[in-house]
């Protein structure tokens, strides 16, 4: 139910526009579709099971089958655990949208078992920032030629209390642990926003503002994993903490308030919980943490290190 959640109440139209948003057949990213949908915006489901999307999507038409200015939706297959599938994606929007004014990295996973990607990579960096990180780039020139533009990545309060472990991203040398694996993939989600805008400024690309925030503690299944990642005898708090938990469409209330709302129009590379920019932790702030994850991940996902020139 949520006993403090925001709601963001702007009644900006996307009429006329575009948004992508990533891992949306439920949860948030399902609430997110259909908000953005009766605000009148073309919404491209970008997800890996194409039959679920599809369900939501015309379990969302027929949700507001009275509303009145309605938008369209477009389902796409998009797996964010494999690059290859990721740059077939980004290859088919880049040559079917003419335009790309939202991008909203709204996919993740959470807390799983220890596993790789098809890449070799742990399974949340590889997905949750990773996979993400190739997504906005590949799609950057599109979304650049779109302004004004938003870039909205879904990050966590989880990703306080930790640092990248640049000399083991792959966990490969420590002793793994699904829930720190998780925090650090979250920690890399809010750096990757603040040296997106940092690069996008320092490159005199104007118009394409970015956002990293927290949606809150969520009743969704994205937490599956959590009831086999603590002792059994934990299970009680777990079950007590539900009844404080948001529902979806309180989670999506701060996703909706970066990518619409006109009073973080001018806004770039912040934080954000219960639609208004919060202090993210001290090393969310790491200018150097930030920029050498960005050098990494330009080598992990193969893209060129003067990425930023080659779009002008």
């Amino acid at each position: 139910m949520g006993f403090f959640s925001a709601k963001c109440t702007s009644l900006a139209r996307l009429d006329g526009k575009t948004a992508i948003i990533t891992g949306c057949n439920t949860g948030i990213g399902k609430c997110t579709v259909q908000d953005f949908f009766s605000r009148g915006g073309r919404v491209v489901m970008a997800c890996r099971n194409l039959e679920k999307a599809n369900e939501a999507a015309e379990s969302i038409k027929e949700d507001c089958k009275n509303k009145e200015n309605l938008g369209e939706i477009v389902v796409t297959e998009l797996d964010l655990s494999s690059f290859k599938s990721i740059r077939n994606c980004a290859r088919r929007l880049l040559s079917t949208e003419k335009r790309i004014d939202v991008l909203v990295n709204n996919a993740g996973v959470m807390m799983c078992p220890e596993t790789k990607t098809e890449d070799g990579f742990e399974l949340q960096f590889g997905t949750n920032h990773l996979g993400h990180f190739l997504l906005t780039l590949l799609l950057l020139p599109k979304i650049c030629q779109s302004t004004p533009a938003r870039i909205v990545n879904v990050s966590s309060t989880g990703h306080t209390g930790c640092k990248m472990d640049f000399n083991d991203l792959n966990w490969e040398t420590r002793k793994y642990s699904s829930f720190q694996a998780y925090k650090q993939s979250k920690l890399a989600n809010v750096l990757f926003t603040k040296e997106l805008a940092r690069r996008l400024k320092e490159n005199n690309i104007t118009g394409v503002n970015v956002y990293s925030l927290h949606p809150g503690v969520i009743k969704t299944e994205l937490g599956r994993h959590v009831r086999l990642s603590i002792p059994w005898g934990l299970h009680w708090l777990l079950n007590t903490m539900s009844l404080f938990m948001k529902t979806p469409e309180q989670g999506a209330q701060t996703t909706i308030y970066c990518a619409v709302d006109e009073k973080c129009a001018n806004e770039t590379g912040l934080y954000y919980a219960e639609c208004e920019s919060k202090e993210p932790s001290a090393e969310a702030k790491n200018e150097e943490a930030a920029r050498k994850l960005w050098d990494v991940s330009l080598k992990l996902v193969g893209l060129e290190d003067n990425f930023f020139n080659l779009q002008k």
